[in-house]
C-alpha cells in the first residue's frame, strides 16, 4: 500500500523497530534496561542529528521501580537527560540510550505503596508531530481509534492485547521540552513501526511497514512482560 492507494486499516502497533548502528551493543543495553521484549533492532547507518522526534515511555508501578529502571539504564551506558524527580503528574526521569533513543520512565504515583519491582505497566511511543490534530485525523482515517485527546496538544490511540506498545501524538516542541532536549533535528527518525497494513509514511516522516516485513528484519520478538 502507498498513500495513493486504498487505505488498509491500522488497528494497532504490532512492532517497534529501532534502527541502530551497532545491533549487538543495542541489544545488550535493551536487555540490561529490561525493555528487550518491547522493541526490535535493525542495523542502519542512516544519518540522524539532534532530536529524532520521538520517545519511548515506560509507565511503572511506583517511584522505587522507576529508580530501578533508570539506574539500570545508566549502568548500561545511558546518559541522564532529566534526573528522576517528583512532578505535578507523578515521578520520573529521562535518559538517552547509547544508540540515541530517548527513554522516559515515569509513574503517576509520588509515593510507593510496595517494594520495587521489575514490572512495566505500559509502554507508550510518543511521536513528536507538528500538527497533532492533522496527524490524529491521518491515523484515524487508517483505522486507529482515539482513546484520549486534548485539543492540538496530545492524542492517544487505543491498543489491543496484540500490541506491545501504545501510540500517542505530542506537539514536537512540547515533547522536546518535556524530555529536556532542543526540538531541532534532521535526518532519519531511526524508528520503523509495524502494523497489519502495508507500508506508508505519516505527515511527519515516521515510516510504517507491514508486520511480516517487521518480523523478517527484527532482532528480537516483541511481547508483553
Amino acid at each position: 500500500m502507498n498513500d495513493n492507494a486504498a487505505h488498509t486499516a491500522v488497528t494497532a502497533v504490532t512492532a517497534v523497530t529501532l534502527e541502530v548502528a551497532d545491533v549487538e551493543a543495542a541489544r545488550r543495553f535493551s536487555t540490561a534496561f529490561g525493555v528487550d521484549a518491547y522493541i526490535r533492532l535493525r542495523a542502519s547507518q542512516a544519518p540522524s542529528t539532534g532530536f529524532r522526534g520521538f520517545t519511548l515511555a515506560l509507565t511503572v508501578p511506583g517511584p522505587a521501580t522507576a529508580d530501578v529502571f533508570l539506574d539500570a539504564a545508566v549502568k548500561a551506558g545511558a546518559t541522564v537527560l532529566k534526573p528522576a524527580a517528583k512532578s505535578l503528574w507523578g515521578y520520573g526521569g529521562v535518559v538517552r540510550a547509547p544508540d540515541g533513543t530517548i527513554w522516559k520512565v515515569a509513574t503517576p504515583h509520588k509515593k510507593d505503596t510496595g517494594p520495587a519491582t521489575g514490572r512495566i505497566d505500559e509502554v507508550v511511543l510518543l511521536l513528536g508531530v507538528e500538527d497533532v490534530k492533522a496527524s490524529k485525523e491521518f491515523y484515524v482515517a487508517r483505522g486507529l481509534r482515539t482513546a484520549r485527546s486534548f485539543g492540538g496538544k496530545y492524542a492517544e490511540f487505543a491498543a489491543d492485547e496484540a500490541s506491545p506498545v501504545k501510540l500517542a501524538l505530542y506537539k514536537r516542541r512540547g515533547l522536546a521540552k518535556d524530555l529536556g532536549v532542543p526540538a531541532e533535528g534532521t535526518g532519519s527518525h531511526r524508528i520503523v513501526l509495524g502494523s497489519a497494513a502495508g507500508a506508508f509514511t505519516d505527515p511527519d516522516g515516521f515510516a510504517w511497514e507491514a508486520a511480516t516485513a517487521a518480523t523478517g528484519t527484527a532482532s528480537s520478538a516483541s511481547a508483553r512482560h
